[in-house]
């Protein structure tokens, strides 16, 4: 790692739930990620610019000039606010901004108030499209006039997905043994153990305290992402993904998790709330069992966006994350067709924080006395 290093820099990567400047989305072109499926993908996308861009600007990638009418004509159709659609024509391979989007971080009040970390993208150490999802940060960065901070440890550039952590904002960082630990499944960083990830986290993100869950949930082919199954919704509070049938492959998973969660603490030496989230029953097309989860959920300024699944836990799913989430409206998006593609809202989208002194007045509110039955 270079000597000075973005936390040294005063360089953290915020919460979630912090003020975005924009939310950064690719309109889906690539038919392969939704095989016979793919008709109903933009409409689905136009339903979430829709909701995003009420309360922020939704730089939205688009492969070429024709790519940009088509999504033009069909946001307009579904009363998207077109004034608040920043079009940038960033040719991708696929359309998952989570992973392959800019992951932002936020300096103090002087300049440069915001940074972009060079993290490498691989496509999930799996598939061989990925070269130009590759080039989006270094293309964000030069976009947007902001710095593009290079991450090297141990002399090599470090791969790192967006979905596989999730902040607190506060010193707090979640990820997974399953998917940046495995010596031999779908290898981020070969070599890497827990304290070259922990070193990273704690010199780029301004995260010095990790919590260590251990595998992700049943047809996730990232290997483990943390995303489809805990995420922070407060600087204090867990929500986890519950599966109390024994016999589903969830089962034994989350329980493990769940007992890790209780003896972790957080950066303070506290330890975190924990609030048990349903999951919806098992969703399986042409024999494959399909990531679904409400973990998936997108913190949006207007709104949390959690996905749907026809399915009656999607009532207390949103229940739970509506008394969690007080200061903005929890709102279900249909995600059957989307989860198709092995993954919903968080995994399509990606948060641009605004600069710390733009929103100086503004602060997040604070944590809401946790919901729902324990984990």
């Amino acid at each position: 790692m270079a000597t000075r290093t973005p936390a040294s820099q005063g360089f953290t990567m915020p919460a979630e739930w912090a003020r975005h400047e924009a939310t950064w989305l690719a309109w889906p072109h690539n038919a392969r990620d939704w095989p016979g499926k793919f008709a109903p993908i933009p409409w689905v996308f136009g339903e979430i610019v829709r909701l995003v861009a009420r309360g922020e600007t939704v730089r939205l990638l688009v492969e070429d000039a024709a790519n940009q009418r088509r999504a033009r004509a069909l946001l307009a159709r579904v009363g998207a606010p077109l004034a608040a659609v920043d079009f940038r024509r960033f040719p991708t391979d696929r359309g998952w901004c989570r992973d392959t989007g800019p992951i932002w971080l936020t300096g103090r009040d002087e300049q440069p108030a915001r940074a972009i970390a060079s993290f490498r993208f691989n496509a999930w150490a799996k598939y061989d499209d990925w070269k130009k999802d590759a080039r989006t940060p270094a293309r964000a960065a030069r976009a947007l006039g902001v710095p593009l901070l290079p991450v090297v440890h141990r002399g090599r550039e470090v791969v790192l997905e967006g979905g596989a952590i999730d902040v607190n904002g506060a010193g707090t960082i979640l990820t997974t043994e399953e998917c940046l630990l495995d010596p031999e499944v779908q290898v981020r960083n070969p070599g890497f153990g827990r304290d070259d990830y922990q070193q990273v986290f704690r010199e780029v993100l301004g995260a010095g305290n990790t919590i260590w869950l251990g595998r992700g949930i049943a047809g996730d082919d990232t290997h483990g992402h943390v995303d489809d199954l805990a995420r922070f919704v407060n600087s204090r509070t867990i929500v986890l993904c519950r599966e109390p049938d024994g016999a589903d492959a969830n089962h034994v998973p989350l329980e493990e998790n769940r007992e890790r969660l209780e003896g972790a603490r957080l950066e303070d030496g506290s330890r975190p709330e924990v609030v048990a989230l349903p999951m919806p029953a098992p969703l399986v097309l042409d024999g494959q069992r399909l990531p679904a989860s409400y973990a998936n959920f997108y913190v949006a300024n207007a709104a949390v966006l959690v996905p749907t699944f026809n399915d009656p836990s999607d009532r207390v799913a949103l229940g739970i994350l509506g008394e969690l989430f007080r200061d903005r409206p929890v709102i279900g998006v249909h995600a059957v067709d989307l989860v198709w593609g092995l993954g919903t809202l968080h995994c399509l989208s990606q948060q641009e924080p605004a600069s710390p002194g733009r929103f100086r007045r503004w602060s997040a509110p604070p944590p809401a006395p946790a919901a729902g039955r324990p984990a």
